[in-house]
Formats: C-alpha cells, structure tokens, sequence
C-alpha cells in the first residue's frame, strides 16, 4: 500500500528474552522503513546476543535458542546501525505502544542513547483493531445475534444479553475447526456441550483467577508477578520466609496464599525426607 507519509514511518517487531519491558532484553528485531518522499521501502533485520538467559516461555513463543544467538552481536554494537535507521521516523507496530516501544527506549538508553518517542507519532494498530472490533458485551451480542443490548449495565439485562451471547457464538462456531498461532488443531472445540467449550477455553497456564501463579514450560508452578517472577514459587519461598510471609500479609487472594502454603509445605517435606 502507499502511505500518505508526510514523515518517514517504522514498522517493528521485537522478540526478546521475556515480557518485562525494564529486566528483559531485545533478542530479534526487524524493521521495515517507509520513506515519506516516495523510495521504496528498506528492510532491517537483526538477531542480538542478549547477555541474559532467555526465559523457557519466551522460547517456547519465538522458538529462538541461546545458541542461535550465542555469536551476534550484543545490543550496544549494533545501537548505532539501529538508531541510524530509525532517524527521527514515526513508529508503527502491533502491541507495540506496551511492549515493543518500552523495550527498544530502555534498550537505547543502557548504552547511552536518548532514543525520544515524544515528538514520534506512535502507530498501534492492535488499538485500532481494538477500537473498530471492541469486546464489549455491547459489540458482542451484535456480531452474534444482530440484536441492540437494552438497558445496558442492568445486570439482569447483562446477564441474558450474555446467555445470546453463548448461544450465538455456539451456532456460529459448532461447526468450525480452530488452529493456534503454533499451527495446533483442534476439531470442532465449539460445540453445545459445557465441558468441550470450558476445556477450549481454559488457560492451562494459570494456576489461579488473579494470574500471580502460572506454570511454566517445565510444569512447574512460578511467580508471575514481582522480583521473583519467573522463579519456581516452592523454591523461592523456601529460601525466602520473609516473602512468604510478605505474601500472607498483603493483599492477595485466598486461592494464591493457599497455594503458595501447600507448594512450600510440599517442599519442605520433600527436602526433609532428602536429607
């Protein structure tokens, strides 16, 4: 397509150890630039030593391995290749305003850069997607069943509008294949039977509503919050009492103060009988 530019604008995407935009590091990045006075557009493609361990979840995402990246370059050797090519162009990406934008910002300025976002136009089409296609009840019950909500945010009035919801969304779907961004296939998962829909739509990954405990790659249940996110909870709190107790005292739900009770307790036993 040809932008009306009145500025050149980059196009982004990052990979990168993890998902906290402070601690983690760039591990991939391409850009596509698109030249506001007409040149066709360059492309820049980089994978990057990261110097941190890449997280089993992060993996299991982009598929790339420390040793695809143990030989490249770290971050500051190619900051000025990469800040070059940026310029002073706009941004554009997907999700990018959350995550990829924080990250590249921390990631220019570790080595001395003052990578500044605010004179660059930030274009997130996830917001666009978001806005245009919005998940609200509201837009639900008119993309499933072509009918207007009445007295919205009466809760009884909710409560049918989402009963048509499911039925709308079962007679649109019950016949529909459905595959993952990893290319897994499930028949038919939408189907007038509760336990197909719950087991479709459940996130094996989260162990509890509030999502401070997860499982991770190797099953074993992790912090998903805090200084120790990503670390094995049991473990942790086994060293750390202090956190435990941290965790007991503050406001936290009863589902994670039980969970992290009996994870620690079942270590405990297990080192004890080790001994």
């Amino acid at each position: 397509m040809n932008f009306k530019l009145d500025r050149d604008l980059c196009f982004f995407d990052i990979e990168s150890t993890g998902l906290n935009v402070i601690r983690d590091r760039i591990i991939q990045i391409a850009v596509i630039r698109y030249h506001a006075d007409g040149r066709p557009p360059e492309e820049l493609e980089l994978l990057v030593n990261p110097g941190i361990p890449i997280s089993e979840d992060a993996m299991a995402v982009h598929g790339i391995t420390p040793d695809q990246v143990a030989n490249k370059p770290v971050f500051a050797q190619v900051a000025d290749q990469l800040y070059a090519f940026f310029g002073n162009s706009d941004l554009a990406g997907y999700n990018c305003y959350r995550f990829d934008v924080p990250l590249l910002v921390e990631e220019f300025a570790r080595v001395g850069y003052d990578f500044d976002i605010d004179d660059r136009r930030i274009i997130d089409a996830q917001r666009i997607f978001y806005k245009m296609e919005p998940r609200t009840l509201k837009a639900a019950l008119k993309f499933y069943k072509g009918k207007e909500i009445e007295n919205a945010h009466d809760a009884m009035a909710d409560v049918k509008a989402t009963v048509d919801v499911l039925a709308g969304q079962i007679e649109m779907y019950e016949n529909q294949d459905y595959e993952d961004n990893d290319g897994n296939k499930v028949e038919k998962p939408i189907r007038n039977d509760m336990q197909s829909i719950y087991e479709f739509t459940l996130d094996n990954k989260m162990i509890d509503v509030t999502q401070r405990l997860k499982y991770n790659a190797q099953g074993t249940v992790v912090f998903n919050f805090g200084k120790y996110v990503g670390k094995p909870v049991a473990e942790t709190l086994y060293h750390d009492r202090q956190y435990y107790h941290w965790i007991q005292d503050k406001e936290f739900s009863v589902q994670v103060k039980k969970k992290v009770t009996m994870l620690l307790e079942e270590y405990k036993k297990e080192k004890k009988k080790n001994k």
